[in-house]
C-alpha cells in the first residue's frame, strides 16, 4: 500500500497505474465513476501533468484487513502551486495562498496485489481546504 501511495507522490503515473486491474474501479471524490485502465488513468492525467501544482499525499491512517483484501487510507493532499504554473495553479494561489492542503480518505479493494476498486472521499463537496504546511 505503501508503495502505491509512494508513486503518487513521486509523480509517476505508469508505476500507480501498474497497481490497478485491467477492469479496475474508481470512484472520484465527486461521484464520477472511471471503469478499466483507460478511464482510471484519464482521471489522472490532470493531477499528473502539474494542473494543481506539486501534490503530495500524507498518510494520516492506514487500516489493513489483509484477509478480505481491503485497505481505508486516510490522507492529507498537499499541494504546492506556482504563479507560473498556469491558469488553475494562479487561481489556486490567488485563493489558497503558495501551500495548502485538504483532506481525504480512500477506500480499497485489492485483489492478488492489485486495486480492484478504489473510492475516493473527501469531507465536503468541495475539499475543506487549510492555507499553509502541516
Amino acid at each position: 500500500m505503501l508503495a502505491f501511495t509512494d508513486a503518487f507522490n513521486r509523480n509517476d503515473l505508469n508505476a500507480v497505474m501498474t497497481y490497478f486491474e485491467p477492469d479496475a474501479l474508481y470512484v472520484t471524490f465527486d461521484g464520477k465513476q472511471c471503469r478499466g485502465l483507460a478511464e482510471v488513468r484519464a482521471a489522472f492525467e490532470a493531477q499528473f501533468r502539474g494542473d494543481f501544482g506539486t501534490m503530495r499525499f500524507l498518510t494520516e491512517d492506514l487500516v489493513v484487513d489483509v484477509p478480505a483484501g481491503k485497505v481505508v487510507l486516510r490522507w492529507r493532499c498537499q499541494h504546492e502551486v506556482s504563479l507560473t504554473g498556469g491558469p488553475k495553479q494562479l487561481l489556486y494561489r490567488l485563493l489558497y495562498g503558495r501551500d495548502f492542503g485538504w483532506y481525504g480518505l480512500d477506500v480499497f479493494h485489492w485483489v492478488d496485489g492489485r486495486v480492484r476498486e478504489k473510492r475516493t472521499y473527501s469531507q465536503a463537496g468541495l475539499p475543506l481546504v487549510r492555507r499553509g504546511k502541516p
